[in-house]
């Protein structure tokens, strides 16, 4: 058995044709029958079913077929490893990331990134924590910046900081001329929330403590995402609590005010799948770990 013929039957197993397969590997067609021929000599099983009309995969051909596609699989990813611990130069990299990080520490990590590997393509997307989650998981997305989680399967999370929760207004608000502020002082103001069917740690935190404090009827404006939130704050809607990294935006119309007794943070991780060659290397991980 050979590493080719492994090769032509999982496309042949895809294709389910030939012609086709005989032209992706740009081999005549007869030399594409006796590799398979051979294959199931080598083998002692039929593989395929072929027919003037079509092929198909017997019972035992769609096995060895899930089979070597793993093996080929796992060749290909050996050969990365290898190359990434004899120090070959990155070439590609999808990074995701959630909001708070895209305005964080995405600019310092990519700037790292940059000088360690100068020639890196790099490929960012934006997303939710569930959804880069299951691109970490795809293949699709190397490292992932994220809420924490625990470690899962071959999922591994490191956290790299915490960003607290503060009060936006519009500067010529009349609380931004206040030298504390307290929940009490809320009570007049239109306070602009989140209203979303299922609500985050972070968004059931705040819809708890406005119904504890009694200011849900306060609520005049609500938002699906914390930009259009922070939007109508500019405008001079109302009031709203954002994360901190809003404050790197370029908007000087906007002051941020901590209020009494309300203490909220959240982290920021970065993940990776360890099976992955290209996120599994040792001077990412570092560099995402000096992020801290």
């Amino acid at each position: 058995m050979e590493f080719r013929q492994l090769s032509l039957f999982v496309a042949l197993a895809e294709e389910l044709h030939f012609g086709r397969t005989a032209a992706r590997f740009n081999i005549a067609q007869p030399a594409l029958t006796i590799h398979i021929q051979n294959l199931e000599r080598d083998l002692g099983v039929q593989l395929l079913i072929r027919s003037t009309r079509r092929v198909q995969l017997t019972k035992a051909g769609a096995v060895f077929y899930e089979r070597s596609r793993r093996i080929l699989g796992d060749l290909e990813n050996s050969r990365l490893v290898a190359q990434a611990i004899a120090g070959k130069d990155l070439k590609k990299l999808t990074i995701g990331t959630i909001y708070p990080a895209t305005f964080g520490v995405l600019p310092a990590f990519l700037s790292k990134i940059g000088r360690r590997f100068p020639d890196v393509k790099i490929h960012v997307r934006t997303g939710t924590s569930e959804t880069i989650i299951r691109e970490i998981e795809a293949g699709n997305v190397n490292v992932g910046f994220i809420r924490p989680l625990e470690n899962l399967g071959s999922l591994r999370c490191l956290g790299i900081g915490h960003e607290r929760y503060v009060l936006a207004m519009a500067s010529d608000s009349a609380l931004a001329r206040l030298p504390k502020l307290t929940i009490d002082d809320l009570r007049p103001q239109k306070i602009i929330a989140f209203a979303r069917s299922n609500l985050s740690y972070t968004e059931d935190y705040f819809y708890q403590m406005f119904r504890e404090q009694d200011l849900l009827d306060s609520i005049a404006y609500t938002c699906d995402d914390t930009l259009s939130l922070f939007s109508l704050i500019a405008s001079g809607l109302g009031v709203g609590f954002v994360p901190e990294w809003m404050q790197e935006l370029p908007n000087r119309d906007v002051v941020f005010r901590n209020v009494e007794r309300v203490d909220f943070s959240v982290g920021l991780s970065i993940a990776w799948n360890k099976e992955d060659p290209t996120a599994n290397r040792d001077e990412i991980i570092e560099m995402a770990r000096s992020l801290r």
